[in-house]
């Protein structure tokens, strides 16, 4: 099967969305299909106004258009609710093709953390975008109801994995600082509520791993307080960030705005018990005893994980399988009919250079 996936979010961004095209796309390649990703880096782009990491493909459609047709997917899935996934819905609208898409991110809460805009206007967006989808993968349970409640319609489960080999117990890697050893991992953006970690009264010492928009702030604010408990150690490679894990005592997850947290399930697979909001995500993930703690107080959720169990922990990182993502992805795609490109003109572009 030929599948053409679309999407503002790709490389060089890291981040759970990237991660998850990139395997999935791997394991499929794996198994015979001929997958094709367009992402930003195949476009002229400019950097987003509050992101500058982020890129965004500058009027996408007629060159993507090009690419589709020459490409001639049996299936086309849309990952983001960016300039290249309405360039893509638009071009599968004209011409009656069906596709999927995905809800990665909680956009609506996302926009009000940075501007302010009303839920209700966010979600009336992002609403329209998906509506004519075949199938809406959601990751979470607990995201598919507050959707489906939100009007959102032909919602199908899609579960996340973890590498269990990059990502493992390390006891002879343990850390001399002083401990525990609070983590947290992900973005640094203001939507992922780090302050509220940072600010707790907590023993030990703080760990900040993830490089963002709000890292230079949250480090002139901390830093000058001369806290020695808290560090901060900006973008780091797959090696640093599974022995980080290791090395910690309890992965503090402080989003209340994420449709899941991959971070989490890494952690855990380290062996590593997690702390977080009652909200979509830790409520997902945080579901058996010894792997972590929930609670609307943050630090009692804290002081309640770092005495879980790391060998239970583990055990429930291994029940995510990224081999059951990919099924279920594949199970989602909606057939092209193949007449439906016989006359459309078969011309290879180049791809432009990222600006």
């Amino acid at each position: 099967m030929r599948i053409a996936i679309i999407s503002d979010a790709w490389r060089p961004q890291i981040n759970g969305v990237v991660r998850t095209i990139e395997t999935v796309a791997q394991l499929l390649g794996a198994q015979g299909h001929d997958v094709e990703v367009f992402g930003p880096d195949r476009f002229h782009t400019l950097p987003c106004p509050t992101y500058p990491e982020i890129r965004l493909s500058l009027f996408p459609s007629a060159r993507l258009a090009h690419m589709l047709k020459a490409f001639a997917p049996d299936a086309i899935h849309l990952v983001t609710e960016g300039p290249l996934g309405w360039a893509a819905r638009a071009f599968c609208r004209k011409r009656g093709i069906p596709f999927t898409t995905a809800y990665h991110t909680r956009f609506p809460e996302y926009v009000h953390a940075r501007i302010r805009l009303p839920i209700s206007w966010s979600y009336a967006f992002v609403r329209r975008f998906h509506a004519p989808s075949s199938g809406v993968l959601v990751v979470a349970q607990t995201i598919r109801d507050e959707l489906a409640a939100r009007g959102f319609r032909n919602l199908v489960p899609w579960s996340r994995g973890v590498d269990i080999t990059a990502f493992m117990p390390r006891v002879e890697d343990r850390h001399p600082g002083e401990r525990p050893i609070w983590l947290y991992a992900g973005r640094v953006a203001i939507e992922k509520n780090i302050r509220a970690f940072l600010d707790l009264d907590l023993p030990g010492t703080k760990w900040v791993m993830g490089g963002g928009p709000q890292l230079a702030e949250l480090k002139r604010h901390y830093l000058k307080q001369q806290d020695k408990g808290i560090q901060f150690f900006g973008s780091v490679g797959t090696e640093e960030l599974s022995r980080r894990y290791a090395q910690a005592d309890c992965f503090v997850f402080p989003s209340r705005t994420d449709t899941f947290g991959l971070v989490m399930v890494e952690a855990l697979a380290s062996g590593l018990p997690v702390a977080g909001y009652p909200v979509p995500g830790p409520v997902d993930i945080v579901t058996v005893p010894g792997v972590g703690a929930i609670d609307e107080d943050l630090r009692a959720a804290c002081l309640a994980a770092v005495t879980g169990d790391p060998a239970a922990c583990r055990r429930h990182a291994e029940n995510f399988t990224w081999e059951r993502c990919a099924a279920q992805f594949l199970a989602a795609l909606q057939p092209i009919p193949r007449g439906i490109w016989q006359p459309l003109k078969r011309r290879v572009v180049p791809d432009a250079a990222a600006s």
